[in-house]
């Protein structure tokens, strides 16, 4: 493994408690950006399966990592409807959206481009789960989002993980300098709402 850093360690942008404070405020809104959030990283992994059939482990991990999110979005239902809410549409996500318009075109620097983005968004997740875990009273809401936090934590550093086994490393360091950097300022754009993003 070359990722030994936290999400929070590794990311440049540090979250101000602003956002916690936002997230916290309307909570059920939150809850449902959240299930949206699990939803769509299930599909990713589904989707670089679909893209990369020959790549062995990749495949192996990918499917992995969309069962594990897809449960996540099964387990933030089930505390949406225990709240007495239901589940929203899904919105645009215009952080995910900038960070993708940072792809290069060619096959290899467009997987590596996008594992790295992943890492990116899976760290960003880790950094932001952990704020509200640190954030919500002691109980199973709590204890939930420490799971959640660990999990993201995991596969941030798996994405990276796959990155190296795939790509040259001095390019990936690199690059992962770059698309850090490309993020920070995604993330210091952005107006803070009840949403992961």
């Amino acid at each position: 493994m070359h990722t030994t850093k936290t999400a929070a360690e590794f990311l440049l942008y540090r979250t101000p408690n602003q956002w916690l404070e936002t997230v916290l405020a309307d909570f059920d809104t939150f809850l449902c950006d959240h299930a949206s959030a699990e939803k769509k990283a299930s599909g990713m992994a589904v989707t670089m399966i679909s893209h990369y059939p020959d790549k062995t482990e990749l495949v192996d991990i990918m499917g992995a990592i969309a069962v594990e999110e897809l449960n996540h979005f099964r387990e933030v239902i089930k505390i949406i409807h225990q709240r007495g809410k239901i589940l929203a549409g899904d919105v645009k996500d215009n952080y995910v959206g900038e960070l993708r318009k940072s792809f290069r075109k060619g096959s290899e620097c467009y997987m590596m481009d996008r594992l790295i983005i992943a890492g990116i968004i899976e760290a960003r997740g880790a950094e932001r789960f952990g704020i509200i875990a640190d954030g919500l009273p002691v109980g199973s809401l709590k204890d939930f989002y420490v799971t959640i936090t660990e999990s993201e934590q995991r596969h941030y550093a798996t994405f990276l993980d796959l990155a190296y086994r795939y790509s040259d490393q001095d390019e990936v360091n690199q690059r992962i300098v770059e698309l850090l950097t490309v993020e920070a300022k995604i993330c210091a754009a952005q107006p803070f709402r009840a949403a992961l993003h």
